[in-house]
């Protein structure tokens, strides 16, 4: 490759923008209708105003301000109408961000794997759950119930190849349950293929080869170790081990029904022998699947290129073949066999939520365990806000798959007594949603009798700040209002804390009841108090027909979002809050932007510095401040000593800080001010995601500038003759404290010290990278936008 013109450091500056979550177009970061791009690709990219492009050639013409420059990441997760789709794979989502959310702690590493190893297999039981549901569906509520009843055959006519009444050669039980198990084959091997195609755009991004820094683990922290944005080699592992999860359930629900049946007394000796081998086999391939979702987790301290080639096809290839072996036994012809009643749905269901509960439960020890080591008063819910998300996510499967088992059995079943229908766990687990949207309904009445009464007292304080000018009740009583409502936002940890224990403990119960009474609420509490009675049929009634609309609603949503751009622009902001993390806990979750994101900014930083020895403002609105602080971290010493960072409407530590303590908690913030050279944050009180770098301002360093006023000018002024707009999370540009924090750091950055460049004789850079082609001549940022 011919390598780039290296300039002397002539003093030239970059400001490097990356704008928030929804996305904008480079011109309107930029502030110009002329943008040239400058390196990258359709997916995300860096572009320059189109008199910019050779600013480097002509420093004279820049040194009093910085060459803007825009990073465009927007069609990472948003741009792609396909991905609104997504949207049914949140429950994988949602798990994988509980092993993000892992308390801080010192020491402990052993917690610290069990910890990662407890959501893994939380993840891994979703997996089985959607799996097990599409059985449900397939194989029991259509092939086995209504294909195996006269009456409701007749209704479908697509099921007259499977009715007894036709006498088809897939009429027999087992036959039918082979071809309905194409189903849940498919949406098995659907999953591996979205996996596998994201990982090959994703993961396999490399990030810029470097030797750890000696202080990263008690310093920088996890974000800034070589390896954390590469997670190709533990993605492909779960992906293998979770595919063959999937196959295996189906093959259990298949041979499940055909070895009961072979049991019988009186039944073939050899299909039960072959039943019980099928059966340790799957037992067998099982644990193997388990072990290697329990053998090891990511691999952050080093950039580990290797995958697990071996692994990652014989367990897939080998629970296929145990399916394929599973379809030929239960297809075998046995006379006699009738289907009635339901299949093994309430043992399955049952035990995955008992699961699912003990490891909700075991992970709450264990954060609370690692909390004790270092408590932090900011972290959510005293360090219990992974097993509280994974509550959620567990709950969000459920509510997912009996929404689905539910409305098929309701269109199946036109007279409601023709099949025996879902599995009565899932009945019971549908009857517990209405009190827990009590709960929430209750909980939220509060909240906003909160926030009224503090819109109100936040009137004086709003005319306390404009003395001297006219009176405005209404605009007072506006900016009042979007100071609460803005405030909302740290009341979260109490909503996911109050609904996710709701949840658990109501979970408990309707699993005791399911198993213990193995009758539907109304069922169990016929023969009781009236009173009692009619709240089971009401709670059993109105929890199967909001199950039902919750996942109708999933589906509408979906489908609206892949044909209009506004609403896959609402879905794609949700990803871009959700996706930051790199998928560690489950495979078939939506892939990490960051790692494709975080190594172009640490490329087109490091090129950038080194081969022009300029200074450099890395400037990043709202969850753009998360990726220019994941970027910065992953920087050389060298290179970061010429690059600064600004920060606005940053939600580094009010979301991220609190949320994820072990990652951006109080020291891993501090250690981001030492290792950049200088660092500022704005953000505005009406802001309900931006905050302080440090809300309690007793760390010793300085970060966050005083709160910005927002609107910029109460009334009319000659400098704002129109009433100014309340600017809330937008628009940090238009407030001139944006430009000086800006200068300040550019002064800071010491133009007249040389970069430092620890480079062999050759010229190549330090990493053993080259610069890519026209590194010499690509700049910094421009304007972003949330």
């Amino acid at each position: 490759m011919e390598r780039a013109q290296r300039h002397p450091a002539t003093g030239c500056a970059l400001e490097l923008l990356v704008h928030g979550v929804g996305g904008t177009t480079p011109e309107r970061m930029l502030d110009d209708p002329r943008t040239v791009r400058i390196t990258g690709d359709d997916t995300a990219a860096v572009f320059r105003r189109a008199d910019d492009v050779d600013a480097e050639s002509r420093p004279e013409k820049h040194r009093d301000t910085p060459v803007p420059e825009a990073y465009v990441w927007c069609n990472l997760t948003s741009g792609n109408s396909a991905r609104a789709l997504w949207l049914l794979l949140l429950p994988f989502m949602v798990v994988n961000l509980a092993h993000w959310m892992r308390p801080a702690t010192a020491g402990r590493p052993r917690t610290v794997r069990l910890y990662g190893l407890l959501v893994r297999l939380a993840g891994l039981t979703l997996t089985v759950l959607l799996v097990a549901a599409a059985c449900e569906v397939a194989l029991d509520l259509a092939a086995w119930q209504c294909a195996g009843t006269p009456a409701c055959a007749a209704r479908h006519s697509w099921l007259g190849l499977l009715s007894p009444a036709a006498g088809g050669w897939w009429s027999p039980p087992g036959r039918r349950l082979v071809l309905a198990a194409l189903v849940p084959t498919a949406l098995t091997g659907l999953l591996w293929y979205l996996s596998h195609r994201t990982w090959s755009a994703y993961e396999s991004q490399q990030p810029m080869s470097r030797d750890p820094e000696p202080e990263e683990d008690s310093g920088s922290g996890s974000l800034g170790r070589p390896g954390f944005w590469y997670g190709r080699r533990l993605v492909a592992r779960l992906r293998a081990a979770h595919t063959a999860a999937g196959l295996l359930t189906v093959a259990a629900a298949v041979a499940a029904p055909a070895a009961a049946f072979d049991r019988r007394p009186g039944g073939p000796a050899v299909l039960d022998v072959l039943g019980w081998l099928l059966h340790a086999a799957l037992l067998a391939w099982t644990a193997a699947v388990v072990w290697v979702v329990c053998r090891r987790g990511r691999s952050e301290r080093r950039l580990d290129r290797r995958l697990d080639r071996h692994l990652a096809r014989r367990l897939p290839l080998g629970a296929l073949l145990l399916l394929l072996l599973t379809a030929v036994y239960t297809g075998w012809s046995r006379p006699g066999w009738t289907s009635t009643g339901r299949l093994a749905g309430d043992t399955a269901f049952g035990g995955l939520a008992l699961v699912q509960s003990l490891l909700v439960i075991a992970l709450g020890i264990t954060a609370h365990a690692l909390y004790r080591t270092r408590p932090d008063p900011r972290a959510v819910l005293r360090g219990l806000g992974g097993p509280a998300v994974a509550t959620l996510a567990c709950a969000l499967g459920g509510v997912m798959s009996g929404g689905v088992c539910q409305r098929v059995a309701d269109w199946l079943d036109g007279t409601g007594t023709s099949i025996p229908g879902p599995p009565v766990t899932l009945t019971w687990q549908a009857s517990i949603i209405p009190p827990v949207l009590l709960v929430l309904l209750v909980l939220c009445g509060r909240l906003a009798g909160r926030t009224w009464r503090l819109a109100r007292a936040l009137r004086t304080t709003v005319e306390q700040e404009h003395p001297g000018e006219p009176p405005d009740p209404e605009r007072t009583r506006r900016i009042a209002r979007t100071r609460a409502m803005a405030t909302l936002t740290d009341d979260a940890p109490l909503v996911v804390g109050v609904v996710s224990a709701v949840t658990l403990a109501l979970g408990a119960a309707a699993l005791t009841g399911a198993l213990t009474t193995g009758r539907t609420p109304a069922g169990a509490a016929s023969g009781t108090h009236p009173a009692l009675q009619g709240a089971a049929q009401t709670a059993q009634f109105l929890g199967s027909w909001l199950i039902g609309l919750g996942f109708a609603l999933f589906v509408t949503w979906g489908r609206r979002a892949y044909k209009d751009a506004s609403a896959r622009r609402t879905i794609g902001i949700l990803w871009d809050v959700g996706t930051f993390w790199p998928r560690a806990a489950h495979p078939f979750a939506p892939p990490c932007y960051a790692e494709r994101a975080v190594p172009d900014l640490t490329w087109r930083m490091a090129t950038w510095i080194r081969s022009t020895g300029g200074r450099l403002v890395l400037s990043g609105h709202s969850q753009g401040s998360v990726l220019a602080a994941a970027a910065a971290w992953q920087l050389t010493p060298q290179v970061r000593g010429r690059v600064a960072l600004l920060t606005y409407g940053s939600p580094l530590e009010r979301l991220y800080g609190r949320w994820f303590p072990a990652h951006f908690g109080p020291d891993a913030l501090e250690a981001l001010h030492r290792d950049v050279n200088c660092w500022r944050n704005l953000y505005r009180l009406t802001d309900p995601i931006g905050g302080p770098v440090r809300p309690d301002g007793d760390r010793g360093f300085e970060v966050d500038r005083a709160p910005l006023k927002d609107p910029l000018a109460y009334g009319r002024t000659a400098r704002h003759p129109l009433p100014a707009p309340v600017l809330g999370h937008s628009d940090y540009q238009a407030d001139p404290a944006f430009a000086e924090e800006r200068e300040q750091l550019l002064a800071r950055l010491r133009p007249d010290l040389p970069a430092q460049r620890h480079e062999p004789p050759d010229g190549t850079p330090s990493d053993g990278h080259e610069p890519p082609d026209g590194a010499g001549v690509q700049g910094s940022a421009g304007r972003s936008s949330g």
